[in-house]
């Protein structure tokens, strides 16, 4: 039975056991949020690696990495060294998206070594595969689909993107649009153009119910992927990405029905002003299915800084209740990411999650910084250094000049906290709770 199943049945399983003790929570707080839908666990039953991560209302707020070799550059040593950056960092999911080399190779390489969930998209390998096969990716036919979703799933994927939204419906809102970047989405631009070429339906959406049972199989969960997504600040909220949402709403509770866990792919490209209300509708439509979020992108012009404007829109979405921040590098729309940018990625994003569950009161979030502001009124640089999200970095920074007494080399001498604490006899409070 799927985590799903055992949770309407009342059963709560060791997954969500592990959960309600990484959160601080109760195995039966868990246990009835993945009955609702509101919390996933994702853990492909092949995955025997892994440690059990919940996503969804009422837990930290999760961070993603992307890693995964491209057709120019990556091996599996290279993509072994990025999720092993990631994990250090702290990400609590990768996704793996390979495009270049030996695919399947370094997938189950990736599974193999992984503790945390693992995500891939299907979509990119099948279609790749119909190239080498059939000469192009509207060539593939719907068994070559299915059959690498089946690849996928064997090898241990904990959480499959699958574009099943993207619809002849929504192509035809597209085409309406005139946007000013149309389609951004890898998965969503070969489907479409498999759609468009082959006069059919989307099979992930025609052919929903045979997905549903291959995810079910080994309880894997179902991202479902927004191929409308904007990729441009331009496009943000449209028509096309809103019609592919209430496809999406629709699919969450056949989902759901069926036993499968579920989650929803978000945008994207956002205003700071549209963040809020994005978070807000996706909760609607989709009765509260954990919400997954790129970045978003504030603006369109940091390239090189990408990861600080998806932090910035990440922090926003994760206050307004997004429960999952797909991490952005500094490399977006450059380059692919090397295991320095993907250092960088994480940080920045765990800096927007944690500064959105402060906002949503989750638990001991509050109590975190707390004990870092202790820790700076007692100059205990160390203790700094551990509460840090990137100790190793702190501990550089710090060590850069010299200082003559206990406070950095910024104030010397004048140090206010020192001060204050040699003339007015204030000192740190008890770091204690």
């Amino acid at each position: 039975m799927t985590q799903l199943e055992l949770a309407k049945e009342g059963t709560i399983s060791p997954q969500m056991e592990v959960v309600a003790q990484h959160e601080g929570v109760e195995a039966e707080f868990v246990r009835q949020a993945v009955a609702r839908g509101t919390i996933v666990i994702p853990a492909n039953t092949k995955h025997t690696s892994l440690v059990p991560c919940g996503i969804g209302q009422g837990l930290r707020t999760k961070v993603n990495a992307n890693i995964g070799a491209s057709s120019d550059f990556g091996n599996i040593d290279t993509e072994l060294e990025k999720l092993r950056v990631a994990i250090d960092c702290g990400a609590d999911a990768v996704m793996d998206l390979s495009t270049g080399g030996n695919i399947s190779a370094i997938r189950q390489a990736i599974v193999a070594a992984s503790s945390v969930p693992i995500g891939t998209v299907p979509i990119y390998q099948a279609g790749i595969k119909a190239i080498e096969s059939r000469g192009a990716i509207v060539k593939m036919t719907v068994d070559d689909l299915f059959a690498g979703i089946e690849e996928h799933i064997y090898d241990g994927g904990d959480f499959i993107t699958v574009h099943c939204g993207v619809t002849q419906s929504a192509i035809a809102r597209l085409k309406q649009q005139k946007r000013v970047v149309d389609v951004v989405s890898r998965g969503g631009a070969f489907l479409i153009g498999w759609m468009l070429y082959n006069e059919r339906e989307n099979p992930l959406y025609e052919y929903y119910d045979r997905l549903l049972e291959l995810a079910r199989e080994f309880d894997v969960t179902l991202s479902l992927g927004d191929g409308m997504r904007p990729g441009s600040l331009a496009d943000a909220t449209d028509r096309a990405q809103v019609e592919e949402l209430l496809t999406l709403g629709e699919l969450v509770d056949r989902a759901q029905q069926a036993g499968v866990q579920v989650m929803v792919e978000g945008p994207g490209h956002l205003p700071l002003n549209q963040i809020e209300a994005n978070v807000q509708l996706q909760k609607s439509i989709c009765k509260g299915a954990p919400f997954y979020v790129l970045g978003p992108l504030v603006t369109d012009v940091s390239a090189g800084y990408d990861h600080i404007t998806g932090a910035i829109g990440g922090a926003i979405a994760a206050a307004a209740g997004t429960d999952f921040l797909c991490y952005v590098t500094p490399a977006e729309h450059l380059s692919l990411p090397d295991s320095g940018d993907v250092r960088q990625g994480v940080i920045a994003s765990r800096i927007a999650a944690h500064a959105g569950d402060i906002v949503k009161g989750v638990k001991d979030a509050q109590e975190w910084d707390r004990k870092m502001s202790v820790a700076r009124k007692k100059l205990d640089w160390e203790e700094q250094a551990r509460l840090s999200l990137d100790t190793e970095l702190s501990r550089q920074v710090h060590s850069k000049h010299a200082s003559v007494g206990k406070a950095c080399s910024m104030c010397g001498e004048y140090c206010a906290m020192e001060l204050m604490e040699k003339y007015l006899g204030i000192s740190a409070p008890k770091s204690g709770f």
